[in-house]
């Protein structure tokens, strides 16, 4: 599969063993607008949200855009009706599952982990992520170097790779979902991380097969 479509062969394995993961689903908090859709949510919250974590994941996705070299007057002139994808949903439960492959651990991701507030709620041993950024970052920082992103600039797809990671991260557990499962698929092969995770994401989602 192209780079990015582990998540679908991990879906369809998953399914196989009667587990139903959604590929395609939209958060009404998960914007281009990034940490500024959460400040508006944390200013008139849904019944589920916590506005005081809506705030403390704003101001900690503030500082990592920054951090990144994000440029705020761009992200201001973006648009609250672009939704940013997630890989998989487990919809009776609200699960947001991310599938990671290696361009996902880089430099870029290590600054956002690392400025992660201590109450954040996440479904994956951050300290183990950190370690595979440190490994990886001096291959994968480069990739999709020719590439321009929205707020970033010329080459600045895997800043903004970090900090949407983050996003979803902080965001939906403060929007009162479950905290974000994420699964490291280093070699692209969705299939097989599938099958190395099998226990713990049926352990994770309280399913039977």
């Amino acid at each position: 599969m192209p780079v990015g479509d582990s998540h679908l062969a991990f879906a369809e394995a998953a399914g196989r063993d009667g587990i139903e993961l959604d590929t395609r689903a939209d958060f009404d908090w998960l914007t281009e607008l990034g940490h500024l859709t959460l400040e508006d949510f944390a200013a008139e919250p849904t019944a589920t949200a916590d506005p005081e974590a809506l705030h403390t994941a704003a101001e900690a996705l503030g500082e990592m855009y920054g951090v990144l070299g994000g440029d705020p007057s761009v992200l201001e002139s973006c648009r609250a009706n672009l939704f940013i994808p997630v890989d998989l949903v487990h919809q009776p439960t609200g699960t947001i599952i991310e599938i990671d492959e290696a361009h996902h651990f880089t430099s870029f991701r290590l600054k956002t982990l690392d400025r992660y507030p201590a109450s954040a709620e996440v479904g994956f041993d951050l300290e183990a992520y950190r370690e595979l950024c440190r490994e990886k970052a001096s291959e994968y920082d480069k990739f999709a170097r020719g590439q321009a992103a929205k707020g970033f600039g010329f080459g600045g797809v895997q800043r903004e790779r970090a900090y949407r990671d983050a996003l979803r991260d902080l965001g939906a557990p403060a929007m009162g979902l479950p905290p974000v499962v994420r699964f490291v698929a280093l070699d692209g092969d969705g299939a097989a991380a599938y099958a190395r995770h099998r226990e713990s994401l049926v352990e994770l989602l309280g399913v039977t097969r």
